[in-house]
């Protein structure tokens, strides 16, 4: 993918940054997807079903995210992973919020450790 391309894909909306940095950390069917967000955003962010297999649906049509092996557990639900062009458009939007962040570092709007 080119980074034009890529570049004009962003900026991600909060639930599908959400769910691409969930999935960075490995593969999860959507029940799990909706604890590692909530976990992730230390609570800020809970995605409801709604939305997050909305999201998902999305997220699979854009070639973002895959499919992946049947849930060794229970093999109805459906367990999805990163694809690479989904990495690829999270690392742009990571890069794009680090410069973002450090605009505001430059403006003193943000300390040198930042806030939360």
């Amino acid at each position: 993918m080119s980074a034009k391309k890529r570049d004009a894909e962003l900026p991600l909306t909060p639930a599908v940054l959400h769910i691409l940095l969930a999935l960075a950390g490995g593969g999860r069917h959507g029940y799990a997807l909706m604890q590692e967000v909530l976990a992730l955003s230390e609570g800020k962010v809970k995605l409801g079903p709604g939305t997050l297999y909305r999201s998902l649906q999305e997220l699979l049509g854009l070639g973002w995210i895959e499919e992946s092996a049947a849930d060794p557990v229970d093999p109805r639900r459906r367990t999805y992973r990163l694809s690479r062009r989904g990495r690829a458009v999270l690392q742009a939007e990571m890069s794009r919020l680090a410069a973002l962040v450090e605009t505001a570092r430059a403006r003193q709007i943000l300390g040198a450790e930042g806030t939360r």
